[in-house]
């Protein structure tokens, strides 16, 4: 991982670790409340030997003494040194129990012996270090005592314990700084692995970890999609209507060799997306002039019919086994430019169905009528039918949901693909944070509000101010643009649908604004 991806994951969890920094202050501060303060004091002894005043026994006596010291600091913490302090200061406990509350040390290079006694009272605690020091030096005594004189070692005392005002531990400010560090550290280790074991597909990094296959268009996320999925048509203005006008443009761009026609929309698992994706890509092709069949190939939970408004009941199972013609069940939508086949009722057999000759001929057909055949299809984990269908058309555009499909399954759908030899057209990362889309997600460029009625730029000339007010009086003529029924097929030319479009009805009434819903007449 790059720093870059560190920082990523600071700020993405950054919640977590906050929270768990404070879990571990909270529980250092715990843990100095309830920890009994404990007293430290000191006291300091000076080893020294009895010699004469040559050169040379000052330097023998030296020796002996850095010699020894080590041995004389140990002995500080044993019983014998210890069980008269016990009888002295009439203490309620062993000479072993008070073994461990004290320590004592030698300063490097020196002959010094440092006595540490720790005690719940700071006065008791003196007492215990200051006697501990008188009971070395006594014991030293008798132990280096020769049989016929005094004993050349001598300890004496340079610094006797006092009582402590403050206590040793607990150390607050230390608890608070290690509670601090150990949080941060544990918050940010536990997001970096949850972030490591998540493998959810976020971004375009993600994706990139599983396929080079391109992501043609990000989708970014938007709440009103949940109440009305088609965006396109209801807020042509917002963000997410500008990411399919982007699909749309990075479509043509797939393959400059080659005249897509027919594609499968798919996903992985439900939920993904797939749908809605595929009918505002087909509104978005028809708002740009192109011919577009929109089909609901799926067989299992077809949405398209529900979404669009528009009758189910008959659609493309019923031109399958040959209960209707396709232009009995084919239903415009829009402008004219697009046509939508649904699914119609849902068959006992979907994949045999959509893996049939018959269907493989009415591709082929639609192909010639139409500029663009955009085709619905089920997801490719739980069934085959999407990857039977790709591989019957120009290819699949895979849709994949940002934060709801992990990085295996989304390798498993692709290779589903590539089993049966499909051609995988481009990936469409759906519902992606606008956070996370780039910057160019905040702006808004949408239509500004018109001025209001009768007001006008200071800097217009009366002349010009005169011919607005000229236009905004003429009627507006509507410019009309076909509706076309569906006509008999010339099969002695084509042998095929020849052409889905007729002539412009000439009756008064029937013409229509473009992109107006149907039956919307235009004003007079």
């Amino acid at each position: 991982m790059e720093l870059q991806d560190y920082v990523t994951v600071l700020r993405k969890r950054w919640l977590s670790i906050l929270l768990l920094t404070v879990l571990a202050v909270a529980g250092a501060v715990a843990v100095t409340l309830v920890t009994t303060p404990l007293y430290e004091a000191r006291a300091q002894v000076f080893v020294s030997v009895r010699t004469g005043g040559t050169t040379s026994d000052l330097a023998q006596g030296s020796s002996f003494t850095q010699r020894q010291v080590k041995s004389y600091t140990d002995l500080a913490t044993s019983p014998r040194v210890l069980i008269p302090v016990v009888e002295d200061l009439d203490l309620s406990t062993t000479p072993d129990e008070l073994a461990r509350t004290i320590t004592a040390d030698n300063p490097l290079d020196t002959v010094l012996i440092n006595i540490t006694a720790t005690h719940e009272d700071p006065q008791t605690a003196s007492d215990i270090a200051n006697a501990t020091s008188e009971s070395l030096a006594s014991e030293v005594t008798d132990l280096e005592k020769p049989e016929d004189g005094p004993s050349p070692v001598q300890i004496s005392s340079v610094r006797a314990a006092s009582a402590p005002t403050e206590p040793a531990s607990p150390n607050t400010k230390l608890n608070l700084a290690l509670g601090l560090l150990v949080g941060l550290g544990m918050g940010f280790g536990i997001a970096l692995l949850r972030e490591i074991l998540d493998t959810r597909v976020r971004s375009e990094a993600d994706v990139r970890k599983v396929s080079e296959t391109s992501v043609v268009a990000t989708i970014v996320h938007d709440d009103e999609a949940v109440k009305d999925p088609l965006l396109v048509a209801a807020n042509p203005h917002s963000q997410r209507s500008e990411s399919f006008r982007r699909l749309r443009t990075n479509l043509q761009f797939l393959d400059v060799t080659d005249d897509l026609q027919t594609m499968v929309v798919t996903s992985s698992l439900p939920g993904e997306g797939k749908s809605t994706t595929a009918i505002n890509l087909a509104i978005t092709l028809a708002d740009a002039g192109s011919k577009v069949l929109l089909v609901d190939a799926d067989l299992r939970r077809p949405a398209v019919a529900r979404y669009m408004d528009l009758e189910g009941t008959a659609g493309l199972t019923t031109v399958l086994i040959g209960r209707a013609s396709l232009e009995d069940v084919v239903q415009p939508w829009g402008n004219g430019q697009l046509h939508v086949l649904p699914s119609g009722q849902i068959p006992p057999n979907p994949s045999e169905l959509l893996g049939s000759r018959t269907m493989a001929d009415l591709l082929a057909m639609v192909s010639r009528a139409y500029d663009v055949v955009i085709i619905d299809t089920p997801p490719l984990l739980p069934v085959t039918d999407a990857a039977i269908l790709a591989r019957l058309t120009g290819g699949a555009i895979v849709v994949v949901g940002a934060h709801s499909i992990h990085q295996n399954e989304l390798a498993q759908s692709l290779g589903a693909l590539e089993t049966v030899g499909a051609r995988v057209l481009g990936l469409v990362l759906n519902r992606v944070p606008a956070k996370s889309a780039g910057s160019y997600a905040y702006y808004d460029y949408a239509p500004l509000a018109p001025a209001p009625e009768g007001r006008t730029s200071r800097r217009m000339s009366a002349r010009t101010a005169e011919k607005a007010q000229e236009v905004q009086a003429a009627p507006l003529r509507a410019r009309t643009t076909s509706n076309p029924p569906f006509r008999e097929p010339d099969r002695a030319r084509t042998g095929e649908v020849a052409d889905f479009f007729g002539e412009p009805p000439t009756t008064t009434g029937s013409h229509r604004w473009p992109g107006a819903p149907l039956g919307q007449d235009a004003p007079h």
